[in-house]
């Protein structure tokens, strides 16, 4: 396995990988940008799956295989890095589609260049072991938390709503205040994600409700997106990170690299090997390995999107190209 990539802290509170790169240079973004191999990979938090693809794609060396220079920055938020892109300070992001979709309403013209999910894989309804609820209607009434207003988190608390035809309060904690305050019922139950779903059941402190991964139905939650600019400007750069990247995706689910994948991720997520082992089987093994889009997986993306109050939003076939299909680069 390749070295540990050195990780830095930029001023705007991003952490930042830099591979292959002896110190970071300063110097103004589109300036960075204008390096005709470097390629800056924006994930949105750091214990999530996409920064496990990215940094297994950088410790393995795949973008240097296809002649590029990584820099991957992982932000605080789904928003911050889709900021980051449509200001030109990173060329290829992890989001949402329907972030695209109403993005392209207000003026920023990006596309989906790669699918990467069709389900919240590892995103579950828990409430404590102990307590009293033990079927979806008896939340009603009750506090929820979830990460903030508008999140993944947020969507599936008014799916959960719209679904089973019940009310509750949606309660936003940011990622680090929903175990602990259910733990201690200051909410009743809350809407969580993987490893933290795998950890607290392991753990016995919490039960399963909803599996949002098998209940809600197939469709695009999560993308490889690149500005219009970026796709016409440097085409084939778009696609030797795509390779990179699915390289690293089948890396990860390869059989022959189970130990080593199981490390690897318990390792950038800091999580025990056996919760890592969870991660890997029941969540990076379901995600796409060829990038490929539905365009009725990005419509029922879209449908979510309105649940959470965005009215505008542009064509589902205007938010996605096909023409990068992931050629995945070997370890």
């Amino acid at each position: 396995m390749a070295d540990k990539p050195r990780i830095t802290t930029a001023k705007l509170k991003r952490r930042t990988v830099l591979a292959g790169m002896g110190a970071t240079v300063a110097m103004p973004w589109v300036a960075r940008a204008q390096a005709s191999n470097l390629i800056r990979i924006g994930v949105p938090t750091k214990t999530y799956y996409p920064t496990i693809i990215a940094e297994t794609a950088i410790r393995q060396k795949l973008f240097e295989k296809e002649g590029l220079k990584p820099e991957l920055t992982i932000y605080r938020s789904g928003a911050e890095g889709f900021e980051a892109l449509a200001a030109g300070a990173a060329d290829i992001v992890m989001n949402s589609t329907m972030s695209v979709a109403g993005g392209l309403k207000r003026g920023v013209n990006a596309r989906c260049v790669a699918n990467a999910a069709n389900g919240y894989y590892g995103w579950q309804l828990v409430v404590k072991t102990d307590s009293p609820i033990t079927k979806v209607s008896e939340i009603a009434g009750k506090k929820v938390g979830i990460t903030s207003a508008g999140s993944g988190t947020d969507i599936l608390a008014l799916w959960t709503v719209a679904e089973h035809k019940i009310q509750f309060t949606r309660v936003p904690l940011g990622g680090g205040g929903l175990v602990p305050n259910l733990l201690t019922g200051n909410i009743d139950a809350t809407v969580l994600y993987s490893p933290l779903t795998y950890k607290v059941v392991d753990e016995k402190v919490a039960r399963v409700l909803i599996d949002y991964g098998t209940a809600v139905p197939a469709h695009s939650t999560g993308s490889w997106i690149a500005t219009d600019k970026v796709i016409k400007d440097r085409p084939e750069v778009v696609q030797k990170a795509v390779n990179a990247l699915y390289g690293g995706v089948g890396f990860l689910v390869d059989d022959k690299n189970r130990d080593a994948a199981v490390k690897l991720v318990a390792e950038i997520d800091e999580i025990p090997e056996k919760i890592a082992a969870f991660e890997l089987d029941r969540n990076l093994k379901l995600i796409s390995r060829t990038g490929e889009f539905k365009l009725e997986w990005v419509e029922r993306a879209l449908e979510n999107a309105r649940l959470i109050g965005m009215k505008e939003l542009a064509d589902p076939k205007e938010v996605f190209i096909d023409k990068f299909k992931p050629v995945p680069t070997k370890a």
